[in-house]
């Protein structure tokens, strides 16, 4: 790999079965639009299809393909959660702060199935199954209940249910769960087609992406701003940095960089799974994630099991993190005891100090959108609404994600081993129970 985007597309069970990739180029040379956007991902070009919509001429410039990023690497779960609890943000900022925030998550669903709808992603498979926790203890069950009465009574959400052990066993086909926590909202999603198939759409609608053109700077020059490429240069009244967990690819987007913390989430998938004894796990065709500190998660795609979770250290992939990965899927589902596992992929996750996404912007120029702490399927490809109102000079209600500046992370250039001593903390109290 070089040491400088652009860079090759990872092997992973997506991009083996992905639809058509639409076909972009470089920058051809210099040019001048209303907005330029850093980033192809699902923030960049939803950014691109409201600001279209209101009139403005914007340009996506991703520094490799469309896809490569977080947008193509991850589990496909559609969810509208953060990851602090709604009952949490109700004790710390208060009931309407945490009705805003829900409200906000259940926006962003719907609007998945919005575009699909309007690019026609068939593609995507997009299942609105819902998704189901999954206690691995009952301290951890009896917070489910908590969390599923507070969601009902305090913001009057009924999709939530508990179930029991039993009915957890014969849902998922694993006894490793003492009970669990159904939420009707949400589902899955091939995540690489449901981008291609918005970039497409953004494409055939006149919108001009550019890939392989990383932006190599990114400074003022009068009344707007001068984005420098390898290939051109791009001038702009204004410009929106949604570059997420890979912020440090160039000095450009050093800006926001300081303020995320890159975590490896890794997977791992099956080969096809049909005629086995492992073709009836999960069988409603959910996501599924547990209640432990360090989080795997679990889904169907197709007939092959994915398995993932946090926990991959670095900035390559990790063969130890993968062989982790295996001995807990077989734990959890021994029938999978001899299945082949033909995909290993990883990619980053955007956390933040307070571990809630932000918008807004850094100046008069420069707008930003970035920390999804993981659930950045529906919330980053939603985001691209409220970030082309703040581009209009807007201030839309966002919640926490405006109301609170995005933090600079404490002790940045150690921020790595920080990262592997909390973690390993988070290992010590699952493995203990706590």
């Amino acid at each position: 790999m070089t040491t400088h985007p652009p860079f090759p597309d990872i092997h992973s069970l997506w991009q083996e079965t992905a639809g058509p990739r639409p076909v972009f180029g470089r920058l051809p040379g210099d040019r001048h639009y209303d907005v330029a956007i850093i980033g192809g991902g699902y923030t960049g070009l939803s950014t691109a299809r409201y600001l279209a919509r209101r009139g403005l001429s914007p340009v996506v410039l991703e520094a490799n393909r469309i896809g490569w990023g977080a947008s193509g690497r991850n589990g496909g779960v559609v969810s509208g959660k953060f990851r602090i609890a709604f009952s949490q943000i109700s004790e710390r900022f208060g009931l309407e702060a945490a009705r805003r925030m829900h409200d906000l998550g259940i926006e962003a669903i719907e609007h998945v199935g919005e575009l699909v709808e309007d690019y026609n992603i068939a593609s995507a498979d997009y299942r609105s199954t819902g998704s189901l926790r999954c206690a691995h203890n009952a301290v951890s069950l009896e917070g489910l209940k908590k969390e599923a009465a507070w969601l009902h009574e305090a913001l009057g959400d009924p999709a939530c249910s508990i179930l029991t052990g039993l009915e957890m066993g014969t849902e998922t086909g694993s006894r490793d769960f003492v009970g669990g926590m159904l939420n009707t909202h949400g589902g899955i999603i091939h995540p690489l087609n449901f981008v291609f198939g918005i970039a497409a759409g953004l494409k055939a609608a006149g919108i001009d992406i550019f890939d392989n053109t990383p932006v190599t700077g990114l400074k003022r020059e009068g009344m707007g701003v001068l984005l420098e490429t390898p290939s051109g240069a791009v001038t702009a009244a204004q410009a929106v940095v949604a570059t997420n967990s890979y912020s440090d690819l160039t000095p450009a987007t050093a800006a926001v960089r300081t303020s995320i913390i890159p975590f490896r989430s890794a997977m791992i998938a099956t080969e096809p799974l049909t005629g086995t004894t492992g073709a009836n796990l999960l069988a409603k065709d959910r996501s599924y994630t547990e209640t432990r500190r360090m989080m795997r998660w679990f889904r169907k795609a197709g007939d092959r099991l994915l398995y993932g979770g946090r926990g991959a250290f670095g900035k390559k992939d990790s063969q130890s993190a993968f062989t982790a990965l295996h001995k807990a899927m077989v734990r959890q589902f021994p029938e999978l005891a001899e299945a082949t596992v033909t995909h290993r992929w990883s990619g980053l996750v955007a956390m933040t100090m307070d571990s809630i996404p932000h918008a807004g912007r850094l100046d008069d120029r420069i707008v930003y959108a970035v920390g999804y702490n993981g659930t950045g399927v529906a919330l980053a490809s939603n985001m691209g609404k409220h970030v082309a109102a703040i581009v209009a000079g807007e201030s839309p209600d966002l919640g926490l994600l405006t109301s609170e500046r995005l933090k600079p992370v404490p002790f940045y250039p150690i921020r790595e081993p920080a990262v592997r001593l909390v973690a390993g903390c988070y290992q010590f109290l699952d493995a203990i129970g706590r």
